[in-house]
């Protein structure tokens, strides 16, 4: 077992061994559940490509069991994460789709995968740490968990509300586990498209900033973070939800800045993203549409193996951040509970991106554009309350020369969720 695990269960022990008492809360106020999660991937390149297509179908388990604190001023607590999967569909030349881990030289996919992630925590007033295993999610550094299984993070997470309207974060991470692999590893930068040497590693990640409200319909937020040795980042934005007409109107604007950190180790690294999305939201209906630009010599850096949480978010098959790019979309969102199928909810997406600079696959000028369709039906009630099926599917093209990362692809995604409450 990790030290880090060990002394996390040493914690928990030692709580109840020194006074028994004192620990009522911490059985009494905790909770469980199970995520019984199936989960098909189905990407199909388009053209002469090194592989026909990722292809894999996968049986996930997810244990969620969560503490409450023990009784005084500092309460004490501890979390366990235990995660399987298992292959039910797949070989060596479909493979890569992040569900299941595989061999590098073969890429014969494991027959199943598991791991247990505990986390200590401590909370005083409305401040608590935790250490371990760490999801955060945030703009500078979100857990992905679009897969079989979420990523997570090893390391520290301070988070605190005790200022009234004010949520402040802070966090040292040194490793991460990928969404398909069952140990931690040194980070490194996403690097699609040549963006940045991705071999480059840092075994520090820090981070803090927070969000204020600074009133009931406008909220606003700030983060720095820094990769050592590869790159920093801050990030400013806020988020503005209120009343217009016989709807609301969300403004959503992210501006994130980047540069080097340190020896930078991935590269040159130079890049300012300014995004707007506005989306209007009546009766069951909302529309969006938005608009993202990226100025500088480089693309956005972020953490390899989690989401850049961009306003391009929720695309399957591209991010959209490529140097110089400029891109818009539109999407609309339908909620069928109004037509007496409640649970039942719909999307429409489209994307595109152009001015795009890679020196590898073509220069400048070049443009992506993406397509999706979503349908989602979560059982309100009745035995199988707690089911959800969600099933995506995307057109993604560009003009890329051959030998750039995800070409023209069509994609599909069916995720059947089962959340069972155990206590």
């Amino acid at each position: 077992m990790h030290k880090a695990r060990k002394n996390c269960l040493a914690l928990a022990i030692g709580l109840f061994c020194a006074n028994p008492s004192h620990a009522a809360g911490f059985i009494d106020d905790s909770h469980a559940e199970l995520v019984v999660r199936n989960y098909f991937f189905d990407r199909n390149y388009v053209g002469q490509t090194p592989q026909a297509a990722a292809r894999e179908w996968a049986q996930g388990f997810i244990l969620n069991v969560s503490s409450g604190f023990t009784e005084g001023a500092v309460g004490f607590g501890l979390d366990a994460k235990g995660m399987l999967g298992v292959k039910l569909d797949s070989s060596p030349d479909r493979t890569g789709t992040g569900l299941l881990p595989f061999d590098p030289i073969t890429r014969e996919p494991a027959d199943n995968y598991s791991e247990l992630g505990l986390t200590g925590k401590v909370r005083m007033s409305r401040t608590e740490l935790q250490g371990g295993t760490i999801s955060t999610f945030l703009p500078i550094a979100f857990a992905s968990p679009t897969r079989l299984l979420p990523q997570t993070f090893r390391g520290a997470y301070l988070r605190s509300s005790d200022i009234e309207r004010l949520s402040l974060h802070a966090g040292w991470l040194d490793r991460i586990n990928l969404r398909d692999s069952t140990d931690y590893q040194k980070m490194s930068v996403a690097a699609p498209n040549g963006r940045f040497n991705g071999a480059a590693t840092s075994d520090r990640f820090t981070f803090l900033g927070g969000d204020y409200a600074w009133s009931d319909a406008l909220t606003l937020r700030y983060y720095h973070a820094a990769l050592d040795g590869l790159y920093r980042k801050d990030y400013f934005g806020f988020v503005d939800d209120r009343k217009l007409g016989p709807g609301r109107l969300k403004s959503d604007f992210r501006l994130f800045v980047t540069g080097e950190d340190g020896a930078a180790k991935a590269g040159p690294v130079d890049n300012r993203n300014t995004a707007l999305m506005l989306t209007y939201a009546w009766a069951s209906h909302s529309l969006g549409v938005g608009y993202m630009q990226l100025d500088g010599d480089t693309a956005m850096p972020y953490l390899y193996g989690t989401e850049p949480l961009v306003i391009t978010e929720g695309t399957l098959s591209s991010e959209f951040i490529n140097p110089k790019e400029r891109s818009w979309q539109v999407k609309f969102d339908q909620d069928f509970a109004a037509f007496g199928v409640p649970g039942l909810k719909g999307m429409l997406r489209y994307v595109r991106g152009d001015n795009i600079e890679l020196a590898r696959f073509g220069g400048s000028g070049l443009s992506e554009s993406e397509k999706d369709v979503e349908l989602s039906y979560a059982v309100q009630q009745g035995r199988f309350k707690g089911v959800a099926l969600r099933l995506r599917h995307a057109w993604y093209r560009n003009d890329f020369l051959p030998g750039a990362s995800h070409r023209d692809d069509n994609e599909l995604r069916v995720n059947l969720d089962y959340t069972v409450k155990l206590w």
